[in-house]
């Protein structure tokens, strides 16, 4: 990998003096779990039991120019997705190629043509996304060239945008509370007012019941479809709670995609009853990885959902726009004027896609594989998963690529790794060493966007909060729900 040579300031003087790390670490580990900023422990699950969710003990910085400007490219994004989702003929052809040969990307297209083909029950999609971006350090233009000798990054890329179970609407306003905390109790509260304000949960959540209040429906529930062993329980519940506050008329229930299975069934209007109770919005925060799919019952059941008169979050349509495929397609030049007439649009968003190249069984796909075989430190393997943990990175790409055959490829994208600037902290773990040793950092920072409507009218479109994880800057995967990342918040810099 090319080594980070760009380095952001911290917030607060680094290296704390230990007695007081030690003490202020212990207060900020109570607070997280008396405060919700919390998980369930993989390695010694208990339902009855919590533990903190890793975290950096200080904000990192992140420029507020570009803070500001992913804020507000993030509703053009939106309209982009929500186009994409509704041009069954691009998002067929685009994923053909790896529909016929990953499994789970051919099992969510056989559901959308079923629906296609018996017509779309409910038109309107619900769209809760997350764009993820990170800083960039290389720069092969004489403008950002000038841009990187002043700061410690020249733009920033987006590395993906996710269209299902895009977490940490709760956990990322959480973040800012606790480092909030944190930073007044190092006697740095002058700090705070550097710490953008983060509505996500309240973003996301009004936006189910906007959809809810669209079905007219005052009897009918939010359906929240789970997984069977919910480690991000926090971040989970704290939607449905901050539901149930504000709005009290309005229902949760959660299931998961067995329990549907077994109890639920299509009305005489094709509404969705689970154990009797209509669910008019569906709201996954499982379905996204192959795991979640014991067998033939619960793809049955992902079916009739997306036959029934629910609104989904997301519609099989908008799932499938969020794939890493699509994402590629997408960089390709002419492809974004498909979807999007205003030429300053389509301008901004090319300037956040970095290299992304189709490793199809064509001229184009053995030219991205010479690439990564001829230099894989500059790559990221992709496939078409969420959920964090599934990219392959550096020696393991060549290995990975041999072993493919041509059209074993089409499954997969190559993505040229961006190279962010790197920062230093604490990341505090449960059981990590006490006191934290001070370590470089890196970031991505998600926006979340949330819009509603149909292929003919868009009904909602907004900016929806943000959340920032943080990593080792040796560490390849960043994701928090997979033991790598840190909670973090953004600390804007001029």
């Amino acid at each position: 990998m090319r080594a980070p040579t760009k380095t952001l300031q911290s917030c607060v003087s680094l290296p704390l003096e230990e007695a007081q790390l030690v003490a202020v670490v212990e207060k900020a580990k109570d607070w997280a779990i008396m405060h919700g900023t919390a998980m369930r422990s993989k390695a010694n699950f208990n339902t009855d039991a919590l533990t903190f969710a890793p975290f950096v003990l200080t904000p990192s910085c992140f420029p507020r120019k570009e803070f500001l400007k992913a804020v507000e490219l993030q509703p053009v994004l939106n309209e982009l997705i929500h186009a994409v989702a509704h041009d069954a003929q691009f998002l067929q052809s685009t994923l053909a190629s790896a529909g016929k040969v990953d499994e789970f990307t051919r099992a969510l297209l056989t559901i959308y043509r079923t629906v296609l083909a018996e017509g779309i029950t409910q038109p309107i999609s619900l769209g809760l996304l997350r764009s993820d971006l990170m800083l960039e350090t290389q720069c092969d233009d004489e403008c950002s060239e000038r841009k990187l000798a002043v700061n410690a990054y020249c733009c920033w890329k987006q590395v993906e945008i996710n269209t299902i179970a895009a977490g940490f609407g709760h956990l990322g306003p959480a973040s800012k509370a606790l480092q909030s905390f944190v930073l007044k109790e190092l006697e740095h509260g002058d700090k705070l007012k550097n710490l953008p304000e983060n509505d996500a949960l309240s973003g996301l959540c009004d936006a189910m019941v906007e959809a809810w209040k669209l079905q007219d429906r005052p009897s009918a529930a939010i359906l929240f479809v789970v997984e069977d062993v919910a480690y991000n329980i926090c971040d989970q519940r704290f939607h449905e709670f901050y539901i149930r506050e504000t709005y009290p008329h309005v229902a949760v229930i959660r299931r998961t995609l067995t329990q549907i299975h077994r109890t639920g069934r299509l009305g005489e209007r094709s509404e969705l009853l689970i154990d009797g109770t209509e669910a008019s919005v569906v709201y996954f925060r499982a379905g996204y990885e192959p795991g979640h799919y014991h067998g033939q019952a619960e793809w049955d059941a992902r079916l009739l959902v997306e036959r029934s008169l629910a609104i989904k979050c997301p519609s099989i349509q908008y799932h499938l726009a969020g794939t890493k495929k699509v994402q590629q397609v997408l960089a390709q030049p002419g492809v974004l004027r498909r979807f999007v007439s205003d030429a300053r649009k389509i301008d901004a968003i090319r300037d956040i896609f970095t290299g992304l190249y189709s490793l199809d069984q064509d001229e184009g796909g053995d030219e991205a594989v010479a690439l990564a075989l001829a230099n894989p430190d500059r790559y990221v393997l992709k496939p078409q998963r969420e959920g964090g943990g599934n990219n392959m990175y550096g020696g393991d790409i060549p290995v990975a690529l041999r072993a493919m055959s041509s059209a074993e490829r089409s499954a997969w994208i190559l993505m040229e790794r961006i190279v962010p600037p790197v920062s230093t902290g604490y990341i505090v773990r449960p059981g990590g060493p006490s006191p934290p040793p001070l370590v470089q950092l890196t970031s991505e920072l998600g926006i979340f966007g949330t819009i509603i409507g149909s292929k003919d009218e868009v009904l909602y479109n907004r900016y929806g909060g943000h959340m920032l994880r943080t990593k080792l800057s040796s560490s390849n995967e960043g994701g928090v729900a997979v033991g790598s990342g840190a909670l973090d918040s953004p600390y804007l810099i001029d």
